[in-house]
């Protein structure tokens, strides 16, 4: 008999996470909501588990495994390809899958009982989510091993749904009323570096182009003065070489941003940092200051900091970031804050940053379309 349960009738969700993960840990599927459509659930420790959602496939498609993020992600798929990479952190947790190559020998994914890893991939691809609901998030935090998901299907909107179809080998079903978005996930194939949508969802092809574009961000101290004159000359520089306008650059694969180690959070540019590049038709004025956050730092494909001692500060934190974050210069210069020293010192800080991304610019390649 199905046990259902209604989270907006619960006192204490957290009872509801540890009967799930009770559930789980005795073999049993538990029926999970997530942002996108409901999904069945196994432990993958548990060969019984996993031979009972292999039974509800009706195919040999690989089921889902499903990971908390991309530092997880990474444990069982160690050779993660680079796009792989930059979508897992850009999309979860959300509502995409990747299918990618099964893993080699040594992996976590290896160190799964060999049944549940035939059963899990009996073939040559594994798929691997991380869902934002965050009652399965708590579940899986809670489990000793990942969870093992059966492919979402969009039309189990909601817990009766799938009940209707699936309520005879479900032991749980946790009901958070209809999906949010009402529709399934994203699942998206990569093969040598290159991504395809093989099931259709809520994360669109032109948004999975973005998410999939390549990164550059200027680094500065307070982000209104030296990286907004570098983002916008970025900007006009790129936008030339690829023969489009600027605000075409997100749909050829290039985001361009800036933010600062010790900016304050909307902060106009400085005023002589606007005039100078005013005079080469580039308008900053819109531009607000960031700080540099972990979610950028993480995102970013390539981090140029003006001086050696930003990044110093970077890679004191992060020295995980030794590869991408580089000094502006190639000759190893700082570029000296113009602020306080007049509008000639802002024009030859002008003038040295657009120097430096002249050289950078021309080491981009840029695809063939």
């Amino acid at each position: 008999m199905t046990e259902r349960i209604n989270l907006k009738q619960t006192d204490d969700i957290r009872d509801v996470i540890h009967l799930a993960v009770q559930y789980l840990a005795k073999g049993e599927l538990v029926a999970f909501p997530t942002a996108t459509a409901y999904v069945i659930a196994g432990q993958s420790l548990s060969p019984a588990a996993m031979t009972k959602l292999r039974a509800l496939t009706g195919g040999d498609q690989p089921l889902v495994l499903c990971v908390k993020g991309f530092d997880e992600a990474q444990d069982y798929l160690p050779e993660m390809p680079p796009l792989a990479r930059k979508l897992a952190k850009r999309c979860w947790p959300g509502p995409v899958v990747l299918e990618l190559e099964r893993p080699q020998p040594g992996s976590l994914f290896s160190q799964l009982p060999p049944e549940v890893q035939s059963e899990i991939c009996p073939g040559s691809q594994l798929r691997l989510r991380a869902p934002a609901h965050e009652i399965i998030f708590q579940a899986m935090r809670l489990s000793p091993s990942p969870l093992v998901l059966l492919n979402e299907d969009s039309k189990y909107q909601t817990a009766d749904s799938l009940i209707d179809d699936f309520g005879e080998e479900v032991a749980l079903v946790i009901d958070d009323g209809p999906s949010r978005f009402g529709d399934q996930s994203t699942i998206v194939g990569i093969v040598d570096n290159q991504w395809k949508i093989l099931q259709p969802g809520v994360v669109t092809e032109t948004t999975l182009k973005r998410l999939s574009s390549e990164i550059y961000m200027f680094i500065c101290t307070g982000n209104t003065c030296r990286s907004p004159m570098a983002e916008g000359l970025f900007r006009k520089l790129l936008a030339d070489k690829l023969k489009c306008q600027e605000d075409e650059l997100s749909d050829r694969g290039f985001i361009v941003g800036s933010a600062g180690l010790a900016a304050a959070m909307g902060a106009p540019p400085s005023p002589e940092g606007v005039a100078i590049l005013a005079e080469q038709g580039i308008d900053i004025q819109a531009h607000e200051s960031q700080p540099l956050t972990e979610r950028l730092l993480d995102q970013a494909d390539h981090l140029f900091t003006m001086t050696q001692g930003h990044r110093a500060a970077i890679l004191s934190e992060r020295p995980d970031l030794e590869e991408s974050v580089k000094l502006l210069s190639s000759e190893g210069k700082d570029v000296s804050d113009p602020i306080g020293g007049g509008f000639q010192c802002y024009i030859e800080c002008k003038n040295e940053i657009e120097k430096h991304l002249t050289q950078i610019i021309a080491q981009i390649n840029i695809p063939q379309s």
